[in-house]
């Protein structure tokens, strides 16, 4: 049985035991995560989401947070300016193992969803709890005004 999951912007085909290097996602090394995003799901049938199919989803297994490898950016400006740039830039991954794909009941399950970083901080901010805005005591001026006052 395969499907095709949707995360990080990409699309990738999976089945039982593929190991993927996928967008960064909020989890640590030997969590269990589950894709919710299917697109489509295949084996004895094939069903094809729109946009995805209901109570399917894709369980996997967190191996590692890694770094790709390195792309390099160059720029070279115009003739007679001599002016030149290199940049470089390592993509944060994370390396899974699908251990389980499940045509319907996802919600039964019981996993995690799998959130990316962006993800994971927006949720955290909007849930943040309301704190009140007071100045905060300067201990200075308070230290100065205890010895004044003694």
């Amino acid at each position: 049985m395969f499907a095709v999951l949707k995360t990080g912007g990409k699309q990738y085909k999976v089945q039982a035991g593929d190991v993927l290097r996928i967008e960064k996602l909020a989890a640590i090394a030997g969590e269990k995560i589950q894709f919710n995003d299917i697109l489509m799901v295949g084996g004895d049938t094939l069903t094809i989401g729109a946009p995805f199919v209901q109570g399917a989803a894709v369980q996997a297994e967190v191996i590692d947070q890694i770094k790709g490898e390195k792309v390099i950016h160059f720029v070279k400006r115009r003739r007679k300016h001599s002016s030149q740039r290199t940049k470089g830039h390592r993509q944060h991954l994370t390396l899974v193992r699908v251990t389980e794909v499940l045509a319907n009941g996802a919600e039964a399950s019981g996993v995690n969803a799998a959130t990316g970083t962006a993800d994971a901080r927006r949720a955290a901010h909007n849930n943040a709890p309301a704190v009140a805005a007071e100045a905060p005591a300067k201990p200075k001026r308070a230290a100065k005004a205890a010895a004044a006052e003694e």
